[in-house]
């Protein structure tokens, strides 16, 4: 499975992104998806899951109220609305597929990355 992130790009703050991720190689509607980030100088760390169907849904307390994760299995496509953006989240945001379970933590694929930059 190869995933290509895009969306990022430089927004001030109160704005909003819209990330999508495109998935090739295989179908992954079988799978869960997801998102991590990671910002300069700190680790990387869980956005947002999906699970197989997009019936379930989960994101990190410190986006939730901010971002929605959605999928498009006939798209093969994972999205990650982002509004009312801070500067703390600034990162490069990942795509993220796991075979079995949430992608909260592992993962199984995970793409290039898009950076989001927010400005103050």
């Amino acid at each position: 499975v190869q995933l290509q992130a895009s969306g990022g790009g430089l927004v001030q703050a109160g704005g909003s992104l819209r990330l999508s991720c495109a998935a090739s190689g295989r179908s992954v509607s079988s799978y869960p998806m997801g998102w991590h980030r990671q910002a300069p100088g700190k680790e990387r760390e869980f956005v947002a899951v999906v699970s197989e169907s997009g019936g379930s849904t989960d994101v990190a307390d410190s986006v939730k109220g901010r971002f929605t994760i959605s999928r498009d299995n006939a798209k093969n496509m994972v999205y990650l609305q982002m509004n009312s953006l801070k500067p703390e989240d600034t990162a490069i945001y990942y795509c993220v597929v796991r075979r079995t379970g949430m992608p909260r933590f592992r993962y199984d694929y995970r793409g290039q990355g898009t950076l989001v930059t927010v400005s103050s």
